[in-house]
């Protein structure tokens, strides 16, 4: 059997006659993280396809080629994945957010904000849908991520959304925005939540900070080890982000919590 690669997942891409394997395709081009122009080309073309539609209306395909832009950090992505924030299928949306948050390309902030107009009065449940009418947690994470100075007025009332998830967004947003330990600190209060759901969420949210009074707190949080290693390292690769000197002392403690955890 021929081995799948990447002349091969690019061909699939490109036709549209059996849709499972233009789906399988745009998954492995981001997985495996193929960065040239044809793997490009075939990917933004997915991000105009109409062939894919799930029962309920949404974009299968666009989701994939959304996620997969995002894995290859490619800036000739922002255009369409800024035009895609305003497709039907909240789900593309939700990618397309996400994927800008990987590039990182300050051109997403303004058409970012634009998704939280309403504030938390207009951040309501989908009727009919298990999820809100915008994907909150991601476009305010990524405003976060993208150093939106401008979004702190908008994103500081989603700190009392009834969705804890997105609380935790908010906050996670507001330290890398301000860095006040306060917003630090309503994360460390995520992690005694009851439902471990919401404590994995508040490891990955302090995990995108540097905010290295959280790694005791981490540490000894209720989760898998797997989820508090995860977090622990992205405590210290964004600490190490900002320093030119050899290790300080926060650093080797979260090494040696890192390391009593494996």
């Amino acid at each position: 059997m021929t081995a799948y690669n990447a002349e091969t997942a690019i061909a699939h891409l490109n036709q549209t006659e059996d849709l499972s394997l233009r789906y399988y395709a745009a998954w492995w081009l981001g997985k495996f993280r193929i960065t040239d122009s044809a793997a490009m080309t075939a990917l933004l073309n997915a991000l105009e396809d109409e062939a894919d539609r799930s029962p309920d209306g949404g974009y299968p395909l666009r989701r994939n080629a959304a996620r997969a832009l995002g894995k290859l950090g490619n800036p000739q992505a922002v255009p369409s994945l800024i035009e895609n924030l305003n497709c039907s299928d909240y789900y593309v949306r939700e990618a397309s957010a996400q994927a800008l948050e990987e590039i990182g390309d300050s051109r997403a902030i303004s058409p970012l904000l634009a998704l939280l107009e309403g504030g938390v009065e207009a951040a309501k449940p989908m009727p009919g849908k298990p999820h809100l009418v915008q994907p909150y947690e991601a476009v305010i994470e990524a405003l976060g991520s993208l150093g939106a100075t401008i979004a702190i007025a908008q994103i500081q009332p989603f700190l009392d959304h009834p969705v804890e998830k997105v609380q935790f967004a908010a906050a996670r947003a507001l330290y890398q925005l301000t860095k006040e330990e306060k917003y630090g600190m309503r994360l460390v209060e995520g992690l005694k939540a009851e439902k471990l759901p919401l404590r994995r969420s508040a490891l990955m949210d302090l995990g995108a900070t540097d905010y290295l009074d959280a790694g005791s707190a981490i540490a000894q949080t209720p989760a898998e080890n797997s989820l508090k290693l995860i977090a622990l390292k992205g405590l210290l690769e964004n600490h190490l982000q900002h320093q030119d000197q050899p290790l300080s002392p926060e650093a080797v403690q979260l090494l040696t919590l890192m390391d009593s955890l494996l």
